[in-house]
């Protein structure tokens, strides 16, 4: 039986980015080319057959991205991004945070499945310059790609473009018994998809480059490697694929149309392996990607490119034939009943610009949009309601739950949309039926991940009662609170003080 091959991207053409009045197209970047940064892999402070410990640090930093002047970056415990965070199912884990920025900022576990809001990391839990903030959590669920990254309300963005974005790496029995690679930085690597613009002295400036739609930037940034090349020693090569731009879609390729398959999606590994040629990722996604470089050799070039922009050189280099062959089928995926008694949750993204909102509304920090029970399983709709012809795909995430995506407009899944997600992006005029269950309680959030639109606003807040602490309480901070601390850090008053979401509020004459 000959296997499928997809060669498209999936999602609707005519709303790619490309599209955008906006639109900034990647350029490369005319310097020589430099070795892939892999990013160190983070050493525990302790570790037991059940339990883990970590300090994580936000600090600043200078790195070397271009010939010249060093770049000023935040970074998690690296002056930039950060090193890499690997958590084990089954292992009560406990995290030290501390920062050492100039300003507040907090650490959400994108893609963790844990209670919020502080363990969560959202707005809700900053961690002040010079303090510190001990959190623990179970992780309870399958191997994965997942990041951390700040999200301070409504600075998020502008953290997360200054550097402060880490791969976590999830490990667990049923995924290690599978033929995947998984020697880390030899055939297992990270791939940290961003982009940037470079002003004078090879600095970043997010105010200047500001975009209520995203900020995009011309230069491809990889692992916070501009022009990279990969030493390719093995036949096969697993890359974890994360889109961390604030914006960017990346519409990826190899040379030739070098087929890959991949393995995994956000929140964890795919049901069955997808064959591909094309892969569209928009902000947030993961996607795990096993490419065979079987028939190239010593010597040769094979590039990974988006559009039609080089991203990664992977040189070839004589090594050992491996004709290991994937399972048809590879793991099993939590299907849960949906609960009769629960009606559909629909969720309506509206709006570009200033004008987004979820539920014709925008986000506020004290508000609960909605409440569901935990354990029980609910349908969501979401639904786009941009124009089909000058609409944009805005990428729909919630906090605290992977899900299964049902259905667009209907229809199908995309093909390697089979496994658990907690990511999902929606083109305009369509609606996306998903899954949702919550396994522990809390506060969390869902918004679109393009994160200017949700530091505007296209953000909304849901409460996963407990049964068994139906009436526990939560301490929730609210705008003026974080604004003011912002204010104060940066020595101006609150009238003085920019942050790019505040634009969106004010232009609706709305206080944050």
């Amino acid at each position: 039986m000959t296997n499928q091959v997809y060669t498209d991207y999936f999602f609707d053409k005519t709303a790619f980015n490309t599209q955008d009045a906006g639109y900034v197209p990647l350029e490369p970047m005319d310097t020589p080319q430099v070795p892939l940064n892999i990013p160190p892999i983070l050493t525990p402070d302790a570790e037991t057959d059940d339990s883990l410990a970590y300090t994580i640090t936000a600090q600043t930093g200078e790195t070397q991205i271009l010939p010249g002047e060093k770049t000023k970056t935040w970074g998690f415990n690296a002056p930039l991004l950060g090193q890499t965070i690997v958590l084990k199912r089954g292992k009560h884990t406990r995290v030290h945070l501390r920062d050492e920025l100039p300003e507040l900022t907090t650490f959400h576990w994108h893609g963790l499945n844990i209670p919020g809001p502080i363990a969560d990391g959202g707005c809700h839990a900053p961690v002040y310059p010079g303090k510190t903030r001990d959190i623990e959590f179970d992780v309870n669920q399958p191997a994965s790609t997942a990041w951390l990254h700040a999200h301070p309300c409504p600075e998020t963005a502008s953290q997360v473009w200054h550097g402060l974005a880490a791969m976590v790496i999830i490990k667990d029995e049923v995924e290690a018994a599978l033929p995947f690679p998984r020697n880390y930085g030899v055939d297992d690597i990270p791939v940290i998809l961003q982009d940037r613009k470079f002003h004078d002295h090879n600095q970043w400036n997010y105010q200047a480059d500001y975009d209520p739609d995203g900020v995009q930037g011309p230069t491809a940034m990889i692992n916070g490697t501009v022009n990279p090349y990969f030493d390719v020693t093995t036949q096969r090569v697993r890359l974890r694929i994360l889109n961390g731009a604030n914006r960017r879609e990346w519409r990826l390729h190899f040379t030739d149309d070098l087929e890959f398959t991949q393995i995994g999606s956000d929140g964890g590994i795919l049901p069955a392996p997808v064959t591909l040629t094309h892969l569209m990722s928009t902000c947030a996604e993961r996607h795990e990607i096993i490419v065979d470089f079987g028939k190239y050799h010593d010597g040769d070039e094979v590039i990974l490119y988006s559009d039609d922009t080089p991203l990664i050189h992977f040189r070839i280099h004589q090594f050992v034939p491996d004709n290991v062959e994937l399972p048809t089928h590879l793991v099993d995926i939590p299907d849960p009943a949906v609960d009769p008694d629960l009606p559909i949750k629909r969720v309506v993204m509206s709006g570009m610009d200033e004008g987004v909102m979820i539920d014709n509304t925008k986000f506020a920090m004290q508000r609960i949009d909605y409440e569901m029970p935990m354990g029980k399983c609910q349908l969501w709709d979401i639904t786009n309601t941009n124009d089909m012809k000058v609409g944009m795909i805005h990428p729909y995430h919630m906090h605290g739950t992977s899900f299964k995506v049902v259905s667009r407009n209907g229809h199908d899944p995309y093909p390697n949309e089979h496994g658990l997600k907690d990511v999902v992006s929606v083109n305009p005029g369509e609606h996306v039926v998903i899954k949702v269950w919550f396994d522990v309680p809390g506060i969390f959030m869902y918004h679109c991940h393009i994160i200017e639109h949700e530091d505007g606003g296209m953000m909304a807040q849901l409460k996963v009662i407990d049964p068994k602490n139906p009436t526990a309480k939560y301490q929730l901070m609210d705008h003026h609170t974080l604004m003011a601390a912002f204010a104060k850090e940066r020595g101006v008053s609150m009238d003085e003080l920019w942050m790019g979401g505040m634009e969106s509020y004010k232009m609706f004459g709305m206080s944050m």
